[in-house]
C-alpha cells in the first residue's frame, strides 16, 4: 500500500462526490430543502467529510433535525507550544446591539420550542423592536429606533 497516497483505495468517483460536498460546506451553510441530493450525500459521507475538514482545521456542525450543516473552526486548544494554523472561516466582531439582538432572539427561540405547539417560529418586526425596547434608554425616538433595528437586522443577515 502507497501511503503517499491516501486516496488510492478510494473509488474515482467518491473523491469527486467528496469535493463536490466540501465546497458548497465551505461556502455556507447547506440547507437541506435547498439541495436533498447532497444532504443525502453528507449523512453518507459524514464521517469522510468531518476527516477531510478536521486537516484544515474545521468541524462539521450538523444539524439533521433542523436540516441544516455548517463549518465551523475547532476550538482552540490550550497547548501554547502547538503551532496555529491560520483562521480559514474568519471572526466577525459584533457590535453590543447586535449581540444583545442575537441573544434576545435565541431566548425567544428557546421558549419557543419549549412551548412546542408551532414549528416555525415568526417575529414581526415591530415585535423585535419591543423585545429590544426595554434594553435601550428611555426616550429614544421611535422611528430612529426601527431604523436601527433594521440596520441590525441586516448585520445578522449577512
Amino acid at each position: 500500500m502507497d501511503v503517499s497516497n491516501p486516496q488510492m483505495d478510494v473509488p474515482a468517483g467518491a473523491t469527486h462526490d467528496l469535493s463536490a460536498l466540501v465546497v458548497p460546506l465551505l461556502k455556507g451553510v447547506l440547507y437541506l430543502e435547498d439541495n436533498p441530493g447532497l444532504w443525502n450525500s453528507l449523512l453518507n459521507l459524514q464521517a469522510r467529510v468531518r476527516d477531510y475538514v478536521g486537516v484544515l482545521g474545521l468541524e462539521l456542525m450538523l444539524d439533521e433535525a433542523e436540516g441544516y450543516a455548517v463549518l465551523r473552526s475547532k476550538p482552540e486548544e490550550g497547548d501554547e507550544n502547538a503551532q496555529k494554523l491560520p483562521r480559514l472561516v474568519a471572526r466577525r466582531q459584533l457590535s453590543f446591539a447586535v449581540s444583545l439582538l442575537l441573544a434576545l432572539l435565541r431566548k425567544k427561540l428557546a421558549e419557543f420550542d419549549a412551548g412546542g405547539a408551532e414549528t416555525r417560529l415568526i417575529l414581526s418586526r415591530d415585535e423585535v423592536v419591543e423585545m429590544i425596547r426595554g434594553f435601550l434608554p428611555a426616550g429614544s425616538n421611535g422611528t430612529r429606533l426601527i431604523d436601527q433595528v433594521d440596520a441590525h437586522l441586516n448585520k445578522i443577515v449577512d
